[in-house]
């Protein structure tokens, strides 16, 4: 279905009703399009029950990439493929062979040296070692034996075969029943049971690495991006934190994405509520009744072990009212996060979820723009002004990438002007005019890099992190325990880390498997990298 094309209105005549209609319309006419939208979703879901197939999908150009630049020109004049390397001039080299020609030499022939020919192989076979542990008797009656060797942990598979399965698991997305028969057809003697016990037993020095990994992020860091996703678990939706930047991605699932949730994340696995100057500045911020606020400052500084205790401190002063409560509580809970090493000058960028709007906060550019974006022109009135504006935005995107390389006092004041000529235009679009107000009364959040250029103009990092998420949820659903949810969320924290810190996931799970931690902890590589910027 077609939009209606609206004749044009002489400004004369937009009275105050016919504005009111003309929005109206618009927002009818983009709803139509939503529904459209949903409509075609689930004719495909349908197709693919029945074994057809869905619609073909075109996928857009980046947002990123303006139109007119050319992917040669965006890589510096550089075409794919330019640069070649010796492939296999730094490969180890496990097995040498002389081969001889085939026919025989004729006599007299002179020896001209060797032409070198690498080829590149696996060995994937099954390695069984019995261990015959010697056993003796004292001539006192004790019985000793001899040990295992430390890395196996007293079980029956060796590091390899168990960084094996927790690499394919958690990095290439294998699921149990397939590496079950993967393993059988290699000659492995393993049970269904046995891989579930390999994938969630005995973590703990992982879990402990990737919440000391969270701590270091944040103690090591100016700026980071968030974002969440739905993530099943039990049957029932629950929600995937991201928290990251480029040296650190942590994951962490819960059945709640409120803002009280994600201040519980951000205390870095403490448990306590605290009353101090950064609380009694929160509450003033969002307009706790400076009665109850007097209240509970009555005796600050004071902490409160735990999440009972708070409640019924709650309880004590007579806070009853849904909102007031939690009010205090995040108060309460960004204190214990500051007093835990988190920075209180940290920027927090996000695509405009309410959860994530403490600290100082910061909007991710390319989701502000899809307000504009997804704006539904209705006659060649409104393309016009609508293609003008989001020109516009992105040539000021481009401006404020350019501030961050070289910022300047004057550039500062100069972009500031721009920002506002932007966001104060008045269209033909009212749909577009009203866009614009809402982003315009974001200014301090979409402009913060102007005082700070190391924030982050968009939240890809964040997109890209929880991008795994979503696929796995597409393959596998859910987790069924809590026990798989938490090893879940570690592993995707410590693969993803380890690849923004240029460490092999595959060298790191071996290194900590077996015992020999060559590779130093992953707190202490954060913050060797973020220390030169």
């Amino acid at each position: 279905m077609r939009a209606p094309v609206l004749p044009e209105i002489p400004e004369a005549e937009q009275t105050p009703w016919v504005k009111l209609l003309l929005e109206m319309v618009e927002e009818l006419a983009r709803r139509v399009q939503e529904l459209e939208e949903e409509n075609a979703q689930l004719k495909d879901e349908i197709s693919v029950l029945k074994g057809q197939k869905k619609r073909p999908r075109f996928k857009s150009s980046k947002m990123d990439d303006r139109a007119g630049k050319s992917s040669k020109s965006r890589r510096g004049g550089e075409r794919p493929g330019s640069k070649k390397r010796k492939k296999t001039q730094q490969l180890e080299i496990h097995q040498e062979e002389v081969v001889a020609p085939s026919e025989e030499v004729p006599p007299g022939s002179r020896f001209k040296g060797y032409r070198s020919f690498v080829v590149q192989d696996l060995v994937i076979r099954a390695h069984n070692t019995r261990y015959r542990l010697e056993r003796w008797e004292t001539p006192d009656g004790r019985v000793l034996t001899g040990q295992l060797p430390p890395e196996l942990g007293g079980g029956h598979f060796g590091c390899t075969l168990l960084s094996y399965v927790l690499y394919q698991h958690h990095h290439c997305q294998v699921t149990q029943p397939l590496l079950l028969e993967q393993l059988r057809e290699w000659g492995i003697d393993i049970s269904a049971g046995q891989i579930d016990h390999l994938l969630s037993s005995d973590k703990e020095p992982f879990h402990e690495e990737k919440d000391a990994v969270l701590r270091a992020g944040l103690g090591a860091s100016s700026v980071v991006t968030v974002d969440d996703t739905g993530a099943r678990h039990q049957g029932k939706n629950g929600y995937t934190t991201h928290i990251g930047n480029e040296f650190f991605a942590w994951f962490e699932t819960t059945e709640s994405k409120s803002r009280i949730n994600f201040l519980e994340l951000l205390r870095t696995g403490a448990h306590d509520y605290r009353v101090d100057e950064q609380a009694l500045t929160y509450w003033q911020q969002h307009k706790l009744p400076k009665a109850l606020a007097e209240q509970l400052a009555a005796r600050a500084p004071q902490e409160f072990a735990d999440k009972a205790a708070w409640e019924a401190h709650l309880d004590d002063l007579d806070i009853t009212q849904a909102r007031h409560r939690k009010i205090a509580t995040e108060g309460a809970l960004l204190a214990s996060a500051i007093h835990h090493g988190v920075p209180e000058n940290l920027a927090i960028v996000s695509d405009d979820a309410g959860q994530f709007d403490v600290l100082c906060h910061a909007l991710c550019w390319i989701h502000a723009e899809r307000l504009v974006h997804k704006l539904i022109p209705l006659n060649d009135q409104h393309r016009e002004d609508l293609d003008a504006v989001r020109g516009q935005i992105w040539d000021f995107y481009d401006e404020l990438k350019r501030y961050q390389n070289s910022p300047s006092p004057e550039r500062k004041v100069e972009l500031e002007a721009q920002f506002e000529r932007i966001f104060t235009t008045r269209t033909r679009f009212e749909t577009l005019n009203q866009a614009l107000k809402r982003l315009h009364r974001n200014k301090s959040e979409l402009l913060l890099v102007l005082e700070r250029p190391e924030v982050y103009l968009h939240t890809n990092n964040s997109e890209g992190d929880i991008r795994d998420y979503v696929k796995r949820r597409k393959v596998s659903g859910g987790t069924r325990s809590h026990l798989g949810r938490r090893c879940r969320d570690t592993f995707a924290s410590l693969k993803k880390t380890c690849r923004k810190l240029r460490v092999s996931f595959w060298n790191y799970l071996h290194d900590r498997l077996s015992g020999q931690y060559d590779i130093p902890p992953l707190p202490e590589l954060i913050h060797q990298n973020a220390k030169p910027s």
